[in-house]
């Protein structure tokens, strides 16, 4: 498992005092960055090559001393020489990579000193760059969060990577679908490869780890690698202490990830060395540059050719999430949170109350809605945790660090309070993985807040996504069948963005559906699809309300369940709204 970053600078403190008076770069160097990458838990051999071949600017061949595809390029130098001229050198080795494999990073060092650039943080003048001794590097030790897996990461909705993660994932799976590889067992087989790409660069795996089994471990022409793959997802599913004795070290090195997402058995796929080959492409992209808020829509996708010209047509923006989420319950819950942030005892109790909140979207798709609500939430969370820490434990930040926490009985809210209704079974899917990675990101995020790393695995809680009809399922039933108890059975908010089908686009199914939900509703004929979910909405909180008063609760707000759709102004404006919104009221 990854280290934590108290580990990390104990290590960099037993780094610098082994290292600090080297000077023989040829003798030494390839030790001296072993030993580096070893400080972040790292495996120099697993993610970086020594003296990679390649073109120089002048068209000569040049060797680098030390690449990470895609992430870091590492250039030594003996001690006391230039190291300006040596980050020149650097770049001089650009045009001879691919554009996959250009660094973000180029670090130079002479043993004593480092100059690390960040090429993405770039000015007119260059690269962010920031330059320190051996002595002083556990003081600079948080620049190199990304190679521990603690990089601070922001999700750009059009970034290319996404893009092409999405189509390497469509050919991929249209290869699997020639060959006969199709509907169920597919769908469940990708995103089982889903979850494993993110893991490989998140730190849910040792990092790297994957992409170096199947680089290593499988033959060039595919043959064997649909057996590795069953292999593994059995040795996922598997608990360390019931995994066979003799289990190949590599395959006993991934970790128990439960949650039932390996537990079905799928019949063996079959591969060939194409699509071994796009395999190791998806190995090769960053998958912790991608949001799963993001990628769960493209995803989805990826299985209709028709869509494909127009991945991410129907993603619904992070910044349309947050215009719906912010005033429905998020606004209301920071300013609550400035209310209390002074009085210890209340700020516990509104930290608990956080935790107990229960989120459903009815029409989820992928689970854009959800995701952003669960890091939003985690996010107040963790303001909550700092006050309670440095205001009221007198802890400093920089001595929280240094201090061992126990993150895990800090942090209170889990996706199991987070649940879902949608019609086809691949986005459910898939939501149901995306909530676990953002579950993860948050609990590095804290890890790197609070020193400590933090992973929830064995996955043990997990979101509600129910594949069916939201307007033919009760809602309430998602819910553990206990009866309203002073509010607590119920959900808090209900938000989405269901599908607006006008009347002449409905379906046989769908009509049914209206007939239904606005049954004895004298015009309803008129009504979008979206209307019967604003119905079926308004009801649950009705019945909600009336259960709580039967209880003997009185009124409050706060036991109330409140609602909010994604609109399009036909609910408003026309012939609609007298019928829909008479019946609402």
């Amino acid at each position: 498992m990854p280290l934590s970053w108290n580990e990390i600078k104990s290590r960099a403190v037993t780094f610098t005092n082994k290292w600090k008076d080297e000077v023989n770069e040829h003798a030494e160097a390839k030790s001296f960055w072993d030993d580096f990458f070893n400080v972040f838990g790292i495996s120099r051999r697993r993610v970086a090559t020594f003296e990679q071949q390649v073109k120089k600017v002048d068209e000569r061949t040049g060797f680098i001393d030390l690449l990470w595809k895609g992430v870091i390029l590492i250039e030594h130098k003996s001690r006391g020489k230039d190291l300006v001229k040596a980050y020149q050198q650097a770049k001089d080795y650009f045009p001879g990579l691919k554009e996959k494999e250009l660094p973000r990073y180029v670090l130079v060092s002479d043993f004593e000193s480092f100059h690390l650039y960040d090429l993405e943080h770039s000015s007119p003048e260059g690269a962010t760059t920031h330059q320190f001794k051996i002595t002083d590097f556990v003081n600079h030790i948080h620049l190199f969060g990304f190679i521990a897996g603690y990089e601070k990461r922001t999700y750009k909705e059009q970034d290319p990577i996404n893009i092409e993660a999405a189509a390497l994932m469509g050919q991929l799976h249209d290869k699997l679908k020639a060959i006969g590889y199709t509907g169920h067992r597919l769908e469940r087989y990708l995103v089982r490869l889903l979850f494993c790409l993110f893991a490989d660069d998140t730190n849910i795996f040792e990092k790297g780890i994957l992409l170096d089994y199947i680089d290593k471990r499988t033959n060039e022409d595919g043959s064997d690698l649909a057996n590795h793959l069953a292999e593994l997802f059995e040795v996922l599913n598997t608990p360390k202490h019931e995994r066979f004795t003799n289990l190949d070290e590599d395959l006993a090195a991934f970790p128990y990830v439960n949650g039932k997402l390996f537990e079905e058995h799928l019949p063996i796929a079959s591969f060939d060395s194409g699509m071994r080959k796009l395999l190791l492409e998806c190995c090769n992209l960053d998958w912790g540059k991608i949001s799963p808020a993001i990628f769960g829509s493209l995803f989805q996708s990826v299985m209709n050719p028709a869509e494909r010209r127009t991945l991410g047509a129907h993603y619904t923006s992070e910044k349309n999430i947050l215009k719906l989420i912010k005033p429905l319950f998020l606004d209301e819950l920071w300013k609550e949170f400035e209310k209390v942030k002074d009085n210890k005892p209340k700020l516990q109790k509104f930290h608990t109350r956080l935790s107990e909140l229960r989120f459903l979207d009815p029409a989820c798709g992928c689970g854009n809605f959800l995701i952003i609500a669960y890091r939003e939430l985690r996010l107040l969370e963790l303001e909550i945790i700092k006050v309670l820490l440095y205001r009221f434990e007198k802890l400093r930040p920089e001595v929280a660090l240094d201090a061992r926490i126990d993150i895990g009985h800090l942090l209170q809210c889990d996706v199991d309070r987070f649940y879902g209704l949608e019609y086809e079974e691949f986005p459910a899917q898939i939501a149901q993985v995306a909530m676990w990675l953002i579950d993860h990101q948050m609990n590095m995020k804290a890890s790197e807040t609070f020193g400590e790393y933090y992973v929830r695995l064995p996955l043990k809680k997990s979101a509600t996504i129910v594949h069916g009809n939201a307007l033919r399922i009760d809602w309430q039933s998602l819910i553990d069948p206990i009866p309203f108890e002073k509010g607590e059975q119920k959900f808090d908010y209900i938000f989405g963005n269901p599908p607006f089908v006008g009347k002449s686009l409905q379906n046989a199914e769908q009509k049914k559906d209206m007939e239904l939900i606005f049954a004895g509703v004298k015009g309803a004929g008129v009504l979008d699809y979206v209307a019967a979910w604003y119905i079926k909405a308004a009801k649950y909180m009705k019945e909600c309300q009336a259960e709580l008063l039967e209880a003997g609760a009185s009124f409050d707000k706060s036991l109330l369940t409140q609602c909010a759709f994604v609109s399009t102004n036909s609910i408003s404006q026309g012939e609609q709204v007298s019928i829909l919104w008479n019946e609402l009221f």
